[in-house]
């Protein structure tokens, strides 16, 4: 799960990458969590293209990117000092907090609202981009590389079958041609996403009124937070802002998901089987015998970290392969395994009674 370094070759690539940006195109570019689709956080025509690009609702905000030392205050007004303690503690890293946004930010990234999402990426070659575009003082608007609500991409392939592209269709400017529809100019090649899942999202614009709340769980847990700055978020209440990947169905393949106990997978794999359902398992600890009558599968890792990393890579190949249900055995429900689970239920939200319903086939 080793990151690769932006190597001195990479630089040709970053630095095209970086002029397309800032002329207004679009770029696919690693991070640690999973691999975004980037666009000048400060123009609103070129924020229009990722919601274009990607068929994402206009009141769903997307989250600013910016370089190792970017001016909070450029972005953002009435920082608070447990706000700053964050950045320092997680900063590069899998952490996106929720701040006032300052009147010169276009509202485009925040769906209208006075907040926006801040993160600084720790992948290199974001690094790299994000300190190439603008001199570093830019900040990029990047939700995931992948069409609303389906399963985001952790490698730059995912992210060229998710926009019906081959490896020779990015990475060439064509002048005005770049930035003259939501069109992807190309994807910047970073490995497999470290984290594998999208950032912990905090918000922090309430502070004085209702303490930090927890908007989105992930790779750093409510307990890390807690450790930094002495209060333990909240749960997201009704006035919560709106924020990335929140929504009740998101994550998911077309495949439909269900998610069973180890102890009922058995006798419904068995009863599936029997009545010739395709069944493609993802599962921590699936036994050989279990795995026999399943058309696919894949076993993941037993630990959070290392489930989280081929998560969704998991879910995308099992989308492929002709199943007609992807069962994933229910993961353990304690307090590290929060991001995973998060994800999952919403991956398999609307999926209720589709076992039921093949069955009666």
């Amino acid at each position: 799960m080793k990151q690769p370094s932006a190597t001195v070759a990479d630089q040709a690539a970053i630095a095209e990458a970086a002029a397309i940006l800032e002329q207004g195109g679009l770029v696919a570019f690693p991070t640690e969590t999973v691999y975004g689709l980037g666009a000048d956080a400060e123009n609103p025509a070129a924020v229009a293209r990722i919601y274009e690009a990607k068929g994402r609702p206009h009141d769903h905000p997307v989250i600013v990117h910016v370089a190792p030392g970017a001016d909070l205050d450029y972005w953002t007004t009435d920082v608070p000092d447990e706000a700053r303690q964050l950045v320092q503690a997680f900063w590069p890293g899998p952490l996106t907090l929720i701040l006032k946004r300052h009147p010169r930010i276009p509202d485009a990234v925040s769906a209208g609202q006075d907040s926006v999402g801040m993160r600084c990426p720790s992948h290199p070659v974001a690094i790299a981009l994000l300190r190439a575009f603008k001199g570093g003082k830019g900040g990029l608007a990047a939700p995931s590389a992948n069409k609303f609500g389906n399963v985001s991409p952790t490698t730059a392939q995912h992210v060229r079958d998710e926009f019906g592209m081959d490896a020779h269709d990015d990475g060439a400017l064509n002048g005005d041609d770049a930035c003259s529809a939501a069109e992807l100019s190309r994807v910047l090649e970073g490995g497999s996403s470290e984290v594998g899942i999208e950032s912990t999202i905090v918000d922090m614009s309430r502070l004085a009124t209702h303490g930090p709340v927890l908007l989105r769980p992930g790779h750093i847990s409510a307990q890390q937070i807690a450790d930094v700055i002495g209060m333990l978020p909240a749960a997201p209440d009704q006035a919560a802002p709106r924020a990335s990947g929140t929504l009740e169905s998101h994550y998911a393949p077309r495949t439909p998901v269900t998610m069973l106990a180890a102890d009922g997978f058995a006798a419904t794999l068995s009863q599936l089987h029997a009545r010739g359902v395709k069944v493609a398992l993802i599962g921590h600890d699936l036994p050989a015998a279990l795995t026999a009558s399943a058309h696919a599968q894949r076993v993941l890792p037993a630990d959070p970290a290392g489930y989280a990393y081929g998560l969704y890579a998991a879910l995308r190949e099992m989308d492929q392969t002709g199943a007609s249900l992807i069962l994933v055995e229910t993961p353990p429900q304690d307090a590290a395994w929060l991001g995973v689970n998060d994800r999952l239920r919403r991956s398999v939200f609307g999926s209720a009674g589709v076992i039921a319903a093949l069955l009666q086939k």
